[in-house]
This record gives C-alpha cells, structure tokens and sequence, in this order.
C-alpha cells in the first residue's frame, strides 16, 4: 500500500507502507476496550486504613459487660470509637484488580486507529519533518501552514535523536574548502544545494530544504576523513 508523504515545503510524494497497519479492519469496540483496560490501570489507589484487627492496642472489654447499665463493648478498637478501626475503609492497592491488556489487543488497536486516520485523511507523513525545525517559533509557523491542531506529533528513533543533537551539531564547522559535489552517496538534490549555498557548520546544512538527516549523517563522516588528511 502506498500512502502521501509531503516535505516541509508542500512537495508530495508516495512512500510505501505496511498493508496490516495502514488498512487494517477498525474495530471500535476493541480500541474502546483497549482505552478503558489503560486508563484504569493508570488508576492508582494508594489510600489505606487500618481495621479492627489491624489497630495496636490491648483486647480487653472497656468495662464490665454486665451491671454497669451501658451498651456491651469488646476493646476500644472498635470502628465507633475514636483511634479505632475503620470499617469498609479503602485497602490500597491490594484491593484494586489490575486489567489484563495483551500486547496484540494494544498493537491491533494502533493499526485501527491509524487505518481510521488514513481513511479520514486525518493523517500527515512528512518526509523532512525533524531536520528543519529547531525554534518553537518555526514550528507554529509549520502548524499554521498545514492547518494542524489538536494533533499528536510521532516521531521515529531517529528523529527524535537528530532533535536532541541538533544542538550539539549547530555549532560543528564545514571547512571553506570543503568539496560537496564529491559525496557520493547523498541526493543529487542536497549535492546541488549545498554546493550553491556552501553552509559554515552542520546546523546550516540540517535547515537546508532537500537536506536530509541521511544525507547529513554522510556528510559527518566525509567531514572526518577530510580532517584526517
């Protein structure tokens, strides 16, 4: 199954994607159970009161049982006294019964939701998403262009750590000399580009459109042969 895929830009493009996750069956009911069986084992009850067998204390009757003209009372443990045990009180989490929730329930019920999406047409792939954004200013600039709100952002493992060391690559210099129509194994797009533009560091080159993290992860490595030369 091929789906949209669009870059920063508004190109499309189609990427292929997996057939059972993408257009599997939507089933409501198990999504619905699958969300119910998660929020309640998030529930944590943590509250606990001690009852009648559980306060510390001495087993003997208050007074007498007979001849005193009151009530017949047992210890002072009793639930109506004060400092006495608390009957029906809540028993912590020993008392709440975890939800059962199979891998394959919860994994079936992301493939519906995302084939529901799909369906709707409620759903973006974008093929550049993470290389090109670094200020929260950029980012609400590309949530307006696209007219996204109340959405989730998913992102891979690798986007999410090309986010993390986006900083630490911004400041990493490109050599004036630097011959980027020699790298063989970048787009011939991001080939082009960087030779007209000629970045001064690695945090340039990321922001370029047609830049790939790919392509910037190859350029790193050709930059550390240049240096041992």
């Amino acid at each position: 199954m091929k789906v949209d895929k669009i870059n920063l830009d508004g190109k499309k493009s189609s990427i292929e994607v997996l057939d059972k996750i993408f257009s599997a069956k939507i089933n409501k009911k198990l999504v619905n159970t699958v969300l119910y069986k998660t929020n309640a084992n998030y529930k944590g009850r943590h509250a606990k009161t001690k009852q009648q067998n559980e306060v510390s204390g001495p087993t003997s009757k208050i007074y007498a049982q007979k001849g005193t003209g009151n009530a017949r009372h047992a210890s002072r443990k009793a639930p109506i006294f004060v400092g006495g045990g608390i009957a029906h009180g809540p028993k912590g989490e020993l008392s709440y019964k975890k939800r059962k929730l199979n891998k394959s329930e919860k994994k079936q019920s992301i493939a519906s939701l995302i084939s529901d999406k799909i369906k709707n047409n409620n759903l973006l792939i974008f093929s550049d998403f993470s290389s090109k954004i670094k200020k929260t200013k950029e980012m609400n600039l590309i949530l307006k262009k696209f007219q996204i709100s109340n959405s989730i952002i998913i992102l891979d493992k690798t986007s999410k750590d090309n986010v993390e060391k986006s900083k630490r690559l911004e400041d990493v210099k490109i050599p004036d000399d630097f011959e980027f129509h020699k790298l063989h194994s970048i787009s011939s797009e991001a080939k082009e580009k960087l030779s007209s533009i000629n970045p001064k560091t690695i945090g340039q080159a990321k922001r370029i459109s047609g830049v790939s993290p790919a392509d910037v992860n190859v350029l790193l490595v050709y930059m550390g042969r240049w240096w041992k030369r």
